[in-house]
């Protein structure tokens, strides 16, 4: 099972669901278009409560995944109401996923590699239930590209913090860095790799949702107490500075089975 949420990492609260409930394959998945057609069977791995899954293939199957049965159980509310038929949701392990051997056609995942804790056995899971020619697409982020101006001391620190908090839930902050070499690993051939840049949050809700999962963390007894108070502090200083700019790295992978 995995370590982490199919698709946040655990305690990033109602902030991080309402963010996710935000996206959507307009703005998400304009990468993974071109690999979808008529009659094929798409998988949504990490899917959250569904809104990009709902707008992936119309004239496709689409089975959203995640480890979360409250996420997919919002998931198949809005599928109904949206009256989306083709659309359907398990409850699954990125790492064991409920699906045979050569079965599917084309898998994608938005913002789940960088919360998983063995990120090559999930792609061994798709490279095993992709079909020989299937098609991958992968948007993971990486926070050492993201874009923020003024990137002040505070910053740096408030958001060192934020990443050792990902590494102990188990993810890498910088996994986009990797994703590609990564898919190699697994067996994945005709890999294509680039950046884009999205304005995910304001630059002051990014400082005040950094703040508020380190104030929470050291609310709690645990490891490197001391350093991730350091970095509240920092935070706290920042969300109450001037505005700025903030762009999120995300690295859109294309791969084939």
């Amino acid at each position: 099972m995995c370590g982490v949420l199919e698709g946040y990492a655990p305690g990033y609260g109602r902030d991080a669901v309402s963010m996710m409930s935000a996206r959507t394959a307009a703005e998400r998945a304009t990468f993974a278009q071109p690999l979808f057609g008529p009659g094929t069977w798409v998988v949504d791995l990490g899917c959250g409560p569904g809104s990009i899954t709902l707008g992936l293939a119309a004239e496709s199957r689409v089975t959203g995944v995640d480890l979360d049965a409250g996420q997919v159980a919002l998931a198949r509310a809005a599928a109904r109401r949206a009256g989306r038929s083709t659309v359907d949701y398990v409850v699954a392990s990125a790492y064991d996923l409920p699906f045979a051997s050569g079965s599917v056609d084309v898998a994608f995942s938005h913002a789940l590699f960088e919360h998983l804790a063995a990120p090559l056995d999930a792609l061994a899971e798709l490279h095993r239930v992709l079909k020989p020619g299937g098609r991958l697409a992968l948007s993971t982020s990486d926070w050492s590209k993201a874009r923020l101006r003024p990137k002040t001391a505070n910053v740096d620190a408030a958001l060192r913090g934020h990443y050792l908090l990902r590494r102990q839930a188990g993810g890498n902050p910088f996994a986009g860095r990797v994703i590609a070499d990564q898919c190699a690993t697994a067996g994945f051939t005709e890999i294509v790799s680039r950046a884009r840049y999205r304005s995910d949050m304001s630059y002051r809700d990014l400082a005040r949702y950094v703040e508020k999962r380190l104030e929470a963390a050291i609310e709690e007894e645990g490891r490197d107490r001391d350093q991730l108070a350091s970095a509240a502090r920092s935070a706290w200083v920042w969300t109450r500075g001037g505005d700025g700019d903030f762009s999120q790295c995300w690295v859109e992978v294309t791969a084939t089975r």
